[in-house]
């Protein structure tokens, strides 16, 4: 997902997504775990979608607080 993308999306659909991508995060470990992905970048590239997400949650919070 890109930045661009992510700007786009409601603060509510923000909050959705983020919950989404820690959930599929989760399935992944989890199937890491049990034997090896294919892919295994796919946690990676997941993990820094969720960061973007959060940072632009956090940037809409401090901008809406000043």
């Amino acid at each position: 997902m890109k930045n661009a993308e992510i700007r786009e999306l409601s603060d509510k659909e923000l909050a959705v997504r983020i919950k989404e991508e820690k959930v599929a995060l989760t399935k992944l470990n989890f199937t890491h775990a049990v034997s090896p992905l294919d892919n295994p970048n796919r946690l990676k590239e997941n993990k820094k979608t969720i960061a973007r997400l959060l940072t632009e949650q956090k940037k809409r919070q401090l901008a809406n607080a000043q």
